[in-house]
């Protein structure tokens, strides 16, 4: 069921100054650091780059144009119309040409945009002010190279061959969430937004629901695992005051490779930042670096909103019939070419 806040109280809630959260008083745990404890979503109408529509506008969404975009977003009008689907009555696939795939039902992508200090973000990246990641010309070049593999719906998902399961996307596969869910930088998609944060004096755990992804990263000065390169790449952290900051290197190579943004090269450095922001929020930060494939590094932020909903389990799809039917009618399709000639 469709959830909408009302917007005009949400503004006369959210109208307070970044000074008022700078002092803000976290809970802590028992070590008295601030606790990150519990389950949070990022569902948002606010994604990684800034919208060709917003350009214009900016960053900041003007308060007074804010609910009118917000009723007009695409992704609103979808969860209130269903795409115009009739109960009983199959679509005649017209949804599939724009990235559909099943009903509005089935997707939870938000309600509304991001609000931090108060302002309605139209994009994640904060820094360029354009909202866009700045790709060098290696990075353009490669992207262009990954979208002319594979143009279907999840277009952050690149590889994609039939010669056999390897050669398909890591998401298809259930190795790890598409669309960068686990990060880093952590980013939102059309469904599946929770995360369950557990903390000790050690660790920091992240149980993100797309895919059942599990990211452990310890708290400490010192960094042990250099030499691995594991899913999600080899992250520790520290406290700087009463923000956690986590340092990642050395993606796994395929994830390296086939990462949403393009690539990551192994130069790359990824920067994160959990504050507890307020008793609902956690404010996350992240910093990209990487010489080869952005011109420049870039910078964002997001709000993680605590939830009060579980997380349910992924019964991802490897092995159904969708991976075979795809493998056997490339094999099917290679027999009547090789019957033509």
């Amino acid at each position: 069921m469709l959830r909408l806040i009302n917007l005009n109280l949400m503004f006369i809630i959210t109208l307070c100054s970044s000074s008022a959260f700078a002092q803000f008083e976290p809970p802590r745990n028992d070590s008295g650091k601030p606790d990150l404890q519990g389950y949070w979503s990022n569902a948002s109408l606010t994604k990684m780059e800034r919208d060709p529509a917003y350009s214009d506008l900016g960053l900041v969404i003007p308060s007074e144009l804010a609910a009118e975009i917000t009723k007009n977003h695409p992704q609103v009008v979808r969860q209130i119309t269903d795409d115009n689907q009739v109960w009983k009555q199959l679509p005649n696939g017209a949804d599939l040409s724009r990235g559909r795939g099943y009903n509005a039902f089935w997707v939870a992508p938000g309600s509304q945009f991001a609000i931090i200090n108060g302002e309605v973000r139209s994009s994640m990246i904060t820094y360029p002010g354009n909202g866009l990641i700045p790709y060098s010309e290696e990075g353009k070049k490669l992207r262009r190279e990954n979208r002319a593999k594979y143009s279907g719906i999840f277009s952050d998902q690149v590889t994609m061959g039939t010669d056999g399961p390897e050669s398909r996307a890591l998401g298809e596969r259930c190795l790890i969430g598409m669309g960068s869910t686990g990060g880093p930088p952590i980013t939102n998609v059309r469904y599946n937004n929770l995360y369950q944060i557990v903390q000790t004096d050690e660790y920091l755990l992240l149980h993100i629901e797309m895919a059942h992804d599990v990211r452990i990263i310890p708290i400490t000065s010192r960094r042990k695992r250099a030499e691995l390169k594991p899913w999600f790449g080899d992250s520790i952290a520290h406290w700087e005051d009463d923000t956690l900051v986590v340092e990642t290197i050395g993606l796994h190579p395929l994830h390296a490779e086939r990462h949403y943004v393009a690539a990551l090269s192994d130069q790359a450095k990824i920067l994160e930042r959990f504050s507890r922001y307020s008793d609902n929020e956690i404010l996350y930060e992240f910093e990209v670096e990487d010489p080869v494939y952005f011109s420049r590094p870039w910078r964002g932020e997001m709000i993680f909103n605590s939830s009060n909903e579980p997380i349910y389990e992924y019964a991802c799809h490897e092995g159904n019939y969708g991976l075979a039917g795809i493998l056997a009618g490339a094999r099917k399709l290679e027999q009547e070419t090789r019957i033509s000639k």
